[in-house]
């Protein structure tokens, strides 16, 4: 994964600041909200939380996540879908990946076991797993994949890790199929280096599909949540404050939001949910 990821360093800066509003919204959850009636958003941080973690439900749940569980979430962010999970679920052994210590630093002040949980931050690469074979029942990436520097070898690396029978569940962005090799063209990859870091979004459905075939993974769901997702963009404005940056890095950065949102709106960026299973031997 490329550390460089300027909207963390934003992140960041503003939570060391005591911003009430990045640390309701984004101090657990660095992702996307759902909601299931986009048009009764708020648009407030009480309500992004909320949206936040249903987001997390929704994906830890299409991995079928249950009580007695060892569940690896990677790209762990700072720590909200292992919380959901610690609060949640009983007897779970969890363990949080991810490259950038400084996410895992904030992970370890705010995330404790309940219980007979276990918690675990651990500093390492998406794509070369530092875990034996066959060792957790579920493998979560939320909303970071398209960070990884190969889908290809973090499939391999998850199908590796899991038990038979074990669930790979991510959230990505995917370019709609007849724009995947224009993406250059759109100036989305471009743009989104400036804020978001370097974001490879040039995958399709169609080729998730592929990959799973490859790699023998079979496709549990494939459920895409482009329109439950969107009152996040206006959300993500209104925290680009004037008072916070120069004002030319402020308007490249409402620029980026709001070239994700058009395509988003259009249907050409989908936001997708997707679930695989490893085979029982």
């Amino acid at each position: 994964m490329n550390k460089k990821m300027p909207y963390f360093d934003y992140l960041l800066a503003g939570l060391d600041k005591g911003s009430a509003s990045l640390e309701k919204s984004f101090g657990l959850h660095v992702h996307w909200g759902y909601w299931s009636q986009p048009k009764l958003a708020l648009f407030t941080s009480e309500d992004y939380l909320v949206a936040a973690e249903a987001l997390t439900s929704l994906i830890y749940s299409s991995a079928q996540v249950s009580d007695g569980q060892r569940v690896l979430d990677v790209g762990c962010g700072f720590g909200g879908t292992i919380d959901a999970i610690n609060k949640a679920f009983q007897n779970m052994g969890l363990v949080g990946l991810n490259i950038d210590e400084r996410q895992l630093e904030r992970a370890r002040q705010q995330i404790f076991a309940i219980g007979e949980n276990s918690v675990e931050f651990q500093q390492g690469d998406a794509c070369a797993l530092p875990f034996e074979d066959n060792s957790f029942d579920v493998v979560l990436a939320v909303e970071c994949i398209f960070h990884f520097p190969s889908r290809e070898l973090f499939f391999q690396e998850a199908y590796r890790v899991l038990k038979p029978g074990g669930y790979l569940a991510l959230s990505d962005f995917l370019l709609n199929k007849n724009l995947s090799k224009l993406d250059k063209r759109i100036g989305l990859q471009n743009s989104s280096t400036q804020f978001f870091g370097s974001c490879n979004v040039d995958f399709t459905v169609d080729a998730y599909r592929q990959l799973a075939q490859s790699i023998q993974f079979e496709i549990e769901l494939v459920k895409n949540i482009t329109h439950n997702s969107l009152p996040t963009y206006k959300y993500l404005k209104s925290l680009i404050k004037p008072s916070n940056l120069p004002i030319i890095k402020r308007m490249g950065i409402l620029a980026t939001i709001g070239l994700i949102e058009l395509l988003s709106k259009l249907r050409l960026l989908n936001y997708v949910v997707f679930a695989f299973k490893k085979p029982q031997i």
